[in-house]
């Protein structure tokens, strides 16, 4: 990898609150993003946290925050996790704008719902045939 390259790839720790002592939300998280084509490498630290490598103009750390939410997962909102996430927010979009990337955060956001919805069981599939489905 050239020196403009590895500008882009970031490397940040993603911290957990279980609210479960039963549940690992690390262990869930990193099957859930493992897939992910904007992903370059994870790895789960502890059973709180877990490691994540990316490319930012494909994807932020926001980004990735706000889909595991949306999915159901609890980060830390303790005051030094808290500061250190909006640190990170704000120099990445700050190093996108100055480079003139225009982050599309929408398809993004997409890629990682759409892997954790293939990914979760759930009873929103509807397993009547086609023909059914829209019989009005």
């Amino acid at each position: 990898m050239d020196s403009l390259t590895t500008d882009f790839i970031k490397t940040r720790e993603i911290h957990f609150r279980n609210v479960d002592p039963a549940s690992n939300d690390a262990r869930e998280a990193l099957r859930l993003l493992l897939d992910t084509p904007s992903i370059e490498d994870i790895r789960a630290l502890s059973d709180h946290c877990i490691q994540v490598s990316y490319d930012i103009r494909q994807v932020t750390l926001q980004t990735l925050e706000a889909a595991l939410m949306e999915v159901g997962f609890h980060l830390d909102n303790s005051l030094l996790i808290k500061m250190q996430r909006a640190l990170f927010y704000y120099t990445e979009e700050t190093q996108l704008m100055n480079l003139g990337y225009q982050h599309d955060q929408a398809s993004s956001t997409l890629d990682i719902f759409v892997n954790c919805y293939h990914q979760r069981k759930h009873g929103c599939r509807d397993q009547r045939p086609e023909y059914l489905r829209h019989y009005s």
